[in-house]
């Protein structure tokens, strides 16, 4: 049995939002938003770390080619959400606040369905800021 490993990759990307909740009125949301429910919204340069955990192939030495990983996450992260309004442009969004625990859970399951092997998909790390980070694992 090939040994196993994790094998992390990250990439950053720059986004606005707003959290605002559609459930929520809109005193409510200030009160649990405060600054971030903000009626223009906010900017953030997220970092994000994809994690796969898998068998080492014997022949190549890898558990996935990170060249591959990477074009995974530019399908999954940059292309829908780099430089965008989160709230505005990604339709996942319109009815779901933008908490970083959401777009974790958005790039996961884009991941999911674009990788020829999701199986491997481990965790889904965010640092929102330098001490805002949700770690996201399918749960």
């Amino acid at each position: 049995m090939p040994p196993k490993a994790y094998q992390t990759r990250k990439m950053s990307f720059s986004a606005c939002h707003r959290l605002h909740s559609i459930s929520l009125t809109d005193e409510e949301n200030i009160k649990l938003y405060g600054k971030c429910n903000h009626k223009n919204g906010h900017g953030h340069n997220y970092t994000v770390e994809v994690t796969l955990y898998g068998a080492i192939n014997p022949d190549t030495g890898m558990i996935l080619n990170m060249t591959v990983l990477k074009k995974y996450m530019e399908i999954a992260i940059m292309e829908p959400l780099d430089h965008r309004n989160i709230d505005k442009d990604v339709e996942y969004f319109k009815t779901k606040p933008s908490t970083t625990e959401n777009v974790a859970i958005f790039i996961w399951d884009h991941l999911k369905e674009i990788m020829d092997c999701p199986e491997l998909l481990h965790e889904v790390k965010i640092h929102e800021t330098e001490n805002n980070i949700v770690a996201y694992r399918g749960d």
